[in-house]
């Protein structure tokens, strides 16, 4: 993004000199525009600002872009200035610039880190499923797509907390409780059943068995709060397991029944009522999100059993997170959330705090398809596929891929066949294919006998192939794709990146060789550190999708 700061600035400089030289006329200079041009081949970088600056300057935009590429000092990373169309000014990186970015491959483990969140501070909730079965592959995406984020976030320079919200009070726990309960007593022989409100998975009966297997009957006249409370811990370790799997752990887990402990909710009801967003009607209390341009007002506690519905601890959360004082704070939710999440952002409104540094992602389901038709995967389980069963399958560098291989807001058809696949059909093998092929190098370059630093001191002004400079130009994009994934919450585009980065790469692995002796020795060793670039590119790429860098395939 530098580069582009500096082609920005070196535009301005270049509007206030013809100015100065009486070239224009005066008037306020607006926001500089540079940005990649559709057709690469006019160059790296584009300003469309003469066409913009017609009505200001009272010119034609060809002769006010011909006046600022008369004034334009371009800046060292620029060889090349064009003026194309009606007026667009066209920027051609140098290959100077392009061969300098080799050594910061090799050199910098954070190549491509921006300063877009520097001194900022982010959380980032995701998964956030319930303590009562295991991580289905719904949950499982969401949980990608913040890891992933965060990752990014990171890249650009935030400080981020990954957070997980236990939704650990409430109806579901207490039927979860009864649940593991019944299934206990039908372990001990009682007569006892199930009813449709109960948790049905075989995960059930196991911890029901697990019970019985160290406790005998003892517990057969315990209370079904404490058959829920072994469940929820023993629920919540096995989705930590589950995720881990796949590179996801959180920093913060946030227990729901803490802000009815700790008397949050109590609080937050209170305010609700005092800022005049909470009325009776009914028996019930309801919340005024009319006020904020919803349909209809919300129920917020139930005059049937006096219970807060699912919105107020959601409200009295994000309070939580408000206070907390992050510069931003993503929320990461399945499309089940489409609805409530702007009522609960509304509830925070109603408490005096501005939600402005609240962005929520709803991200859409996963089909899983073999052979061309949707499956399921296990029927042990229940109607779902868990993330266990998926990893079982595929391996999790395919999890993680597919599950960002497309906008959050697309649904995802998980084909299992492709991505078990050995062959470039499959992204995940494509893309790693392309670090294995840079460790073959140098295993290669060794065993023939042949100094494993040779390349140290390099000539890189060699590497004048086109397709060298074409990855090189790819390699300068990362620092971009960071910065646009981050500033538009979407980080599909590392995926995207990671697919074109390879897809750079084959056709120079296979048009540049290193271990032919026909090659120049000089040139030979320029493009070893060309590849050993490549391998720490696609290590960090890799990295950042959270996923592995094989040596070997």
């Amino acid at each position: 993004m530098q580069v582009i700061e500096d082609l920005k600035q070196a535009v301005h400089a270049a509007i206030e000199k013809a100015q100065e030289a009486g070239d224009f006329g005066a008037f306020a200079i607006p926001e500089i525009a540079v940005e990649r041009p559709k057709d690469t081949t006019h160059g790296d970088y584009a300003s469309p600002t003469a066409l913009r600056l017609a009505k200001l300057a009272r010119m034609k935009p060809r002769d006010i872009a011909e006046t600022i590429i008369k004034h334009l000092a371009a800046p060292a990373a620029i060889s090349e200035v064009t003026l194309a169309g009606p007026g667009f000014i066209n920027f051609r990186l140098s290959n100077q610039y392009l061969h300098g970015l080799i050594e910061q491959m090799i050199g910098d483990e954070t190549f491509g880190r921006t300063t877009q969140g520097a001194g900022k501070r982010a959380q980032i909730e995701f998964v956030s499923a319930n303590p009562t079965g295991p991580i289905t592959i719904g949950r499982t995406r969401g949980g990608v797509i913040g890891d992933t984020l965060a990752r990014l976030m990171e890249a650009a320079g935030y400080d981020v907390t990954r957070e997980y919200y236990y939704n650990d009070a409430g109806r579901q726990i207490q039927m979860l409780g009864e649940s593991v309960q019944i299934r206990y007593l039908q372990e001990l022989g009682q007569e006892k059943e199930l009813t449709d409100d109960h948790y049905q998975g075989a995960y059930i009966r196991d911890l029901a068995r697990e019970l019985k297997a160290e406790h005998g009957e003892t517990l057969s006249d315990s209370p079904a709060d404490y058959f829920g409370d072994y469940a929820k811990s023993a629920i919540s370790s096995q989705q930590k397991a589950s995720l881990q799997r796949v590179g996801i752990t959180h920093d913060v887990y946030f227990n729901e029944n803490d802000l009815y402990s700790d008397g949050s909710l109590t609080d937050t009801l209170e305010t609700l009522a005092q800022n005049g967003y909470l009325y009776e009607k009914d028996g019930a209390k309801w919340l005024k999100t009319t006020a904020f341009g919803d349909d209809k007002d919300r129920v917020a506690v139930r005059s049937s059993d006096g219970r807060p519905t699912y919105r107020v601890p959601d409200i009295a959360y994000h309070k939580n997170k408000a206070e907390r004082n992050f510069d931003v704070v993503v929320d990461i939710f399945g499309p089940d959330h489409h609805a409530v999440a702007p009522q609960v952002l509304m509830g925070v409104q109603m408490l005096g705090y501005d939600t402005a540094f609240v962005h929520t992602l709803l991200h859409q389901i996963v089909n899983l398809i073999r052979d061309g038709v949707t499956v399921k995967m296990s029927t042990r389980r229940g109607n779902y596929v868990t993330l266990d069963e998926l990893v079982d399958e595929v391996g999790p560098d395919a999890v993680r891929y597919f599950m960002i291989a497309r906008s959050a807001t697309s649904h995802v058809n998980f084909d299992l066949d492709l991505a078990l696949a050995q062959s470039d059909e499959n992204p995940v093998f494509y893309i790693q294919n392309a670090h294995v092929r840079c460790c073959g190098i140098f295993r290669k370059w060794v065993e023939a006998g042949l100094a494993a630093d040779a390349d140290t001191n390099a000539d890189l002004s060699l590497l004048t192939h086109e397709k060298e400079i074409e990855f090189l130009r790819k390699a300068h994009e990362l620092s971009e794709v960071i910065d646009n994934a981050v500033t538009q919450y979407e980080p599909h585009h590392i995926a995207f990146y990671a697919y074109d980065l390879a897809a750079d790469f084959h056709p120079l692995y296979d048009a540049c060789r290193v271990l032919n002796d026909s090659v120049p020795e000089d040139l030979r060793l320029a493009r070893l550190r060309l590849y050993r670039a490549a391998q720490h590119l696609f290590g960090r790429v890799l990295d950042l999708m959270g996923m592995t860098a094989p040596e070997r395939m």
